[in-house]
Order: C-alpha cells, then structure tokens, then sequence
C-alpha cells in the first residue's frame, strides 16, 4: 500500500505546478506535452522491462511475501472509486472544470478509446499472466483506474488539488494488487496505467464533441452513483 501513495504523490508532484496561474497561462499544447512526461515514462519502462529476469524476479518475490493462497478483490472496485469520487464531489458542490455532463462525456470516451487500445495490444502480444492465464499485456484494469483517475484530477485539479490527486491513489492501489493477485507483471501495470493517463489528458485536451450537452443550461437534474446491496448503478432524475 505505500507504494500506492508513493505513486500517487509522484504524480502529483508532476501535475500541481499546472495550478498555479503562470502555467495557466501558458499554452494548451505545452500543458499536454508537460502532463504527457509521466504516462510516456512509465509506458516506455514498460515497454523496456517486459519479459526481463527483473520483472519476473520481482513478481516471484511479491507472491513469496504474500503467498500463494493470497487473493483479494479490492483491484475489481478500486478502479472505479474515482468515478465515485467524481460524481459524489459534484453532489456536495466540490466547483469542477466541466458540468457534470461533459465529465460523463469525456469519462466514457477515454474508457472506450482506452479499452480499445488495451484489448488490441492484448490481442497483439499474446502475452501470458503469471498465474498462465492469457492476455497479460496491458493491464485493463490499471488502464481504466489511471483513465477514471486522470479525468478527476482533470475536473478537480484547481478547486481542490489534493482531493484531485486522490485518484491515483486509488489507481497505483488497483496496479499493485494485480501483481499482488498473480494477474499481471509489473510492465502490464505500468504500461496500463501510462495509456491511461496518456488517453485522458489527449480527450482533454481536445474536447471533443465540446458543444453537446442537452442539459447545461437545466438547473433539476440530479445524477449520482448508487449502491444497494449487490447492485451498483447511477440515480439519475429530469424535472422538466
């Protein structure tokens, strides 16, 4: 678990300077490239440790540590606490980048685009799971964390910095328990989180479909996770 925050507060220290008006100041694009730095490092570690004695050393002394009975859920429900977080900030009034809307919006766009790149590098690289189960590489799981974790911070970064970067923690949290749960090697990881963090900043910074939303203007919407029982969905209700 530490390692998970420690993740979390690298990433953070590479994204908080935006905050400050200077840099806000500054160009869209040099904003992408500076934001881009972290996700190009990790897929390019990635990349470069996939398939190294390194990696399977480190994963063969990760299972030592916890044994092999170990397994635990938490990286199936982790990956979506930052949308939790997202939505439950707009609920008590957290002041975000976008309505809620275009955070839905952008939110499904990166998790399709970011799906397709994980399922077809999946396809392509026939990797094999620790545990020799197939489709190792990416992590579809780490993509979709850093993905849903990039846009809260994306929404949140300057009204609530620190609350922002609560995301990755989350994130770095679901990677480590795939090794941990023998799902996946640390290049998996890393590299989902980087096309994860790389497709999110790319929606942003693009906005596309910028104009749609049916309901800016509408003041008697309410939209909010919802969890009863074994059930998790969205309440979502129109007075019109």
């Amino acid at each position: 678990m530490r390692c998970s925050y420690l993740l979390a507060f690298i990433i953070c220290l590479n994204q908080y300077p935006l905050v400050n008006s200077q840099v806000q100041d500054s160009l869209r694009s040099g904003k992408l490239i500076y934001r881009s730095i972290v996700p190009t490092v990790f897929i390019g570690a990635g990349i470069f440790i996939n398939g190294s004695q390194f990696e399977q050393d480190l994963q063969h002394n990760l299972r030592n540590r916890v044994g092999d009975d170990f397994g635990s859920d938490v990286d199936d429900y982790f990956q979506y606490a930052p949308v939790a977080e997202l939505y439950l900030a707009d609920m008590i009034g957290v002041k975000s980048k976008n309505h809620w809307f275009d955070q839905t919006k952008y939110l499904l766009i990166s998790n399709l685009i970011t799906a397709g790149i994980t399922q077809g590098l999946k396809y392509a690289t026939i990797k094999t799971r620790p545990n020799g189960a197939p489709d190792a590489f990416p992590s579809g799981h780490t993509s979709f964390a850093f993905d849903n974790a990039t846009v809260l911070f994306n929404e949140f970064y300057e009204s609530a910095p620190v609350f922002a970067c609560s995301g990755y923690a989350f994130a770095a949290t679901t990677g480590v328990f795939r090794m941990l749960n023998n799902k996946h090697w640390l290049s998996d990881v890393l590299v989902g989180a980087g096309i994860g963090m790389l497709v999110t900043e790319l929606v942003y910074y693009f906005e596309p479909f910028q104009s749609f939303n049916p309901f800016r203007k509408s003041d008697a919407i309410s939209f909010y996770p919802r969890i009863t029982g074994q059930t998790y969905g969205f309440y979502f209700s129109w007075d019109m």
